[in-house]
């Protein structure tokens, strides 16, 4: 069935009647709907028109395109304080999206809160649970008779909340939402981190945790740290073989990942107008990876124009009259400002491993040689919601023809993703995809697909290096096809045709030749489509659940015994002390993003079961002290596991813990289970150099301190054995920092003392205690063990990074730095008449086979001195504070 808005357009011209003039009279009565879903819930450009005047007289300056649409959704725009990157805003969106995997547990803490509809229009998308294994129709069918408890409960939940359903292979809910949804000046959230892609059609769309979107949707105004503007001034036009996928690609590798950490980054200029509105939603959607709130597009004609072929030429009439509040104003002031030449950007490949790591595709050859990439491309894959266009799948086609035309296929296997139901049967009935099929390609069901890992991939085994290229927007470790191995590459979608045609990253299209059937070299042509079909969209199929206007007989059910959906219960409340004695889980080395904290490919079935879910808590991450991953000790078994396996043991025994993060901790997706997981599993903080907006937010949601160091480098004071204590918690107020004390349960020790002769042992001594006496010389402390029985065996501790050097005096030949040595601190007091300090625990070597006369601990009755002075220095950190609490879901 065809969407509202195009039966109407096609009633329209069967009866003569001009498009225009309906639009007019709606536009003087001043309603128009935001969505032909939604005829009765309108665009309020009056009230952004309003609020946007009051803030203007206040600041008395030019406002970006941002402030305008940010600040025109303002709660309280007369009273709210408002300074770039500091003030926290109140604010009132328009609509919330969420996608399957995370609407599961938005909807589970909505039905928490006991309110019997949401307070804005709102959707479910279900895109994220089809996994891509054999073509688009066997995959779909697989995947709701897999997934139907799973899409009975968002389909009957979405009926009984008054929440707008679309089914299984509707497509991509980036997709859905430009073609349906978005409109220039909307404020639109949606739980999933490439929301952004809204940008594309001059809205304000953010990629939020579902704890959020439940804000919204019970009628609480929203939060949000007030952005600084980052801009991009366009000079020049798009041509030949750049895209607007080069533009974000280019963006990207100056940014890096977390360049635009709390920005909006705003694309303005004259080159703006030489790109079409799904290719703006690409460089949108892609910002993403740089750690930008948001991205913006001004309102142009590119975007009436899509908005006009999409059924919404309401809209777009009265988009025009509004127009001065869809633009920036002249003069206005960025925090940063880059410039790109569109008529000198060259077309660009990023990667591996990172989305920021920038390469012209000219030179990507070389360096892939250079550093020992595999060249052999296995797999090309287009589609996703980054570039799913007509327009992209239009740019590729004509790649194909001219490599059929000299009797050519792809050396490497290729896949096509389609954006929605609507693109799907529009490139089906124009000829689109039948090319892409006789070039080798498999046409993907409307959905997520390889981009977020639901790829059953066959043609390697785990462990294999290769590498495929991508038109996706992210392409962290693993995250295609849970291969680590695997090289990831991204660009556009015409470069993904061609580099498959050839077969190898070393291929240039713009310069380099092919040779066909006929043993002819030829050259291929930049690519030239059309950015809209001629004609309409074919809508395809009816995807659409509408909620029914009475709900009250509609029944959510969750099964006890459920594996896959679980009704959440209250988390334990914070107890008003600070924080002590804290374990470390894990001290995470390097790049961590949500997907090393909370895994999706086959773990996104427990995306409703928090308890399930929660045992890929952290297995991507790697462990500082031995380099692996998914490997922790416990410190009270001092064996090795599983991370998701030490929490819960844990938790078992009361045990509170924190982890130790890196740079941009939790970048990525919006997925609020990486906040959720440590949360139910007994966390406490999360402490880290810095983090990702989303993440940070999503911790807060949950009851988790997000701290971050107040000096960076005292991230390197903590060793992966410590404890630590969070001092200041009582008086916490903005801006105050608190204090983490670190009790050292590694130890430098000094031996001197006779050698003796012992029985040889294996494995460490287990001390019965040890007392700590102030040293005549040097500082620190004199250790005397008290141990008159043989040494106890315990399995060898193992050396790591961040344990500290055991010294050995006056034993032969044996180095002063012989071993790396642990005491396993379980009782700290005064020493009884002698000051001091007294410790009980274990001290373990790493050195199996020597006699006690050559271990470091030496022979009982000798001397050992503990140099450091316990606990160390406290550390400063900081957090950044949000202003109210969550009052729906359960924490």
């Amino acid at each position: 069935m065809a969407p509202y808005s195009l039966l109407v357009t096609r009633l329209q011209k069967a009866l003569g009647v001009r498009q225009y003039h309906v639009a007019s009279v709606l536009c003087q009565r001043a309603k128009v709907a935001m969505s032909h879903f939604e005829p009765n819930e309108y665009i309020h450009y009056d009230l952004l028109e309003k609020n946007i005047n009051i803030v203007r007289k206040r600041l008395n300056r030019p406002l970006t395109l941002s402030e305008k649409i940010v600040y025109g959704h303002l709660d309280d725009p007369a009273g709210q304080e408002i300074e770039r990157g500091k003030s926290y805003l109140r604010l009132r969106p328009d609509r919330v999206a969420m996608q399957d995997a995370t609407a599961q547990m938005a909807m589970l803490q909505f039905i928490s809160s006991g309110l019997p509809k949401v307070a804005v229009p709102s959707t479910i998308h279900c895109d994220h649970l089809i996994e891509a294994q054999l073509g688009g129709e066997k995959d779909l069918r697989r995947a709701k008779d897999i997934n139907q408890e799973v899409y009975n409960f968002l389909a009957t939940a979405g009926a009984k909340y008054g929440v707008g359903f679309w089914k299984p292979g509707s497509g991509i809910i980036h997709q859905i939402i430009l073609e349906n949804y978005a409109y220039p000046g909307v404020l639109l959230i949606g739980t999933d981190s490439h929301t952004p892609n809204g940008g594309g059609l001059g809205g304000i769309c953010i990629g939020v945790g579902g704890a959020d979107a439940v804000d919204v949707m019970a009628g609480i105004p929203w939060e949000l740290k007030c952005p600084k503007v980052i801009g991009v001034k366009l000079t020049g036009s798009l041509s030949g073989w750049t895209s607007p996928k080069d533009v974000i690609l280019k963006v990207a590798g100056i940014l890096t990942v977390k360049g635009g950490t709390g920005a909006i980054v705003e694309y303005h200029g004259p080159g703006v107008d030489s790109i079409s509105c799904t290719g703006m939603a690409t460089i949108c959607n892609m910002g993403a990876e740089i750690g930008a709130t948001t991205s913006v597009f001004p309102y142009n004609h590119r975007m009436k124009k899509y908005l006009s072929k999409t059924g919404r030429a309401d809209i777009a009439n009265l988009a025009d009259e509004f127009k001065d509040h869809l633009v920036p104003d002249p003069g206005c002031h960025y925090d940063q400002l880059i410039e790109v030449n569109l008529s000198e950007l060259k077309p660009h490949i990023n990667g591996p491993f990172t989305p920021d790591l920038a390469h012209p595709v000219a030179e990507v050859g070389k360096v892939a040689e250079k550093e020992g990439w595999p060249l052999d491309i296995r797999v090309g894959l287009i589609g996703s919601c980054t570039n799913s266009s007509y327009e992209d799948m239009g740019r590729s086609a004509a790649v194909a023809k001219q490599a059929l035309a000299h009797g050519l296929k792809c050396k490497s296997q290729f896949t096509i993703t389609p954006g929605s139901e609507q693109i799907r049967a529009t490139i089906e009935r124009d000829g689109y995809a039948q090319i892409l099929r006789d070039l080798g390609g498999i046409v993907l069901a409307n959905a997520c697909g390889p981009c977020i890992g639901q790829w059953d991939r066959k043609d390697i085994k785990k462990g294999e290096k290769n590498t495929i290229v991508t038109s996706y927007n992210r392409n962290f470790t693993g995250r295609n096809d849970a291969n680590p191995e695997t090289h990831a590459f991204v660009t556009s979608p015409e470069i993904v045709t061609a580099l498959a045609i050839a077969g190898t990253l070393k291929f240039n299209p713009e310069t380099d030749y092919l040779t066909g059937t006929d043993g002819k070299k030829f050259k291929l042509e930049a690519p030239d489509a059309d950015e809209l079909p001629k004609g309409e969209f074919d809508p395809g199929q009816d995807t659409y659940q509408h909620p029914p206007k009475d709900s009250s007989g509609q029944h959510v059910d969750v099964s006890p015994t459920s594996q896959r959906l679980q009704l959440l219960e209250p988390f334990d409340k914070w107890d008003g002390k600070d924080l002590e004695d804290l374990q470390i889980l894990i001290k995470v080395k390097g790049k961590c993003t949500t997907d090393h904290i909370s895994a999706a490919g086959p773990w996104l079935k427990f995306r409703g079961h928090l308890d399930n879910i929660s045992n890929n808590l952290l297995i991507g991450a790697i462990n500082i002290e031995n380099g692996k991953a998914n490997s922790v000790r416990n410190a009270v078994t001092q064996e090795f596991g599983p991370v998701p396996d030490t929490a819960r043991y844990y938790k078992k025994h009361g045990i509170r813990w924190v982890v130790i993060g890196d740079e941009n901790y939790g970048e990525g997706s919006s997925r609020e289970h990486a906040a959720l997981e440590p949360r139910h599993l007994g966390a406490r903080a999360i402490i880290t150099k810095s983090f990702a907006r989303i993440h940070e937010t999503n911790l807060k949601k949950q009851g988790l301190l997000p701290l971050t160091f107040a000096d960076p480098a005292d991230y390197n004071k903590i060793h992966p054995v410590d404890k630590l204590t969070i001092q200041g918690l009582k008086d916490f107020t903005p801006g105050k920092p608190l204090n983490g004390l670190t009790l050292a349960q590694g130890v430098q020790v000094e031996i001197r003392g006779d050698t003796g002769t012992h029985k040889e042992t294996a494995g460490s001594c287990q001390a019965a205690s040890l007392q700590a006496l102030p040293r005549e010389r040097g500082g620190g402390h004199r250790v005397r063990t008290i141990i008159n029985t043989e040494c106890e065996l315990l399995p060898p501790l193992g050396l790591g990074e961040g344990r500290r050097k055991c010294a050995r005096r006056g034993v032969g030949n044996l180095s002063e730095s012989l071993a790396s040595c642990r005491l396993a601190v379980t009782r700290q007091g005064p020493l009884p008449g002698k000051g001091g300090l007294q410790l009980s625990g274990r001290c373990g070597t790493g050195f199996p086979n020597l006699t006690p006369s050559q271990s470091p601990l030496g022979p009982p009755n000798s001397e050992c001195f503990l140099l450091p002075v316990l606990p160390r220095p406290p550390i400063s950190l900081k957090y950044s504070p949000k202003m109210s609490v969550f009052r729906v879901c359960p924490c």
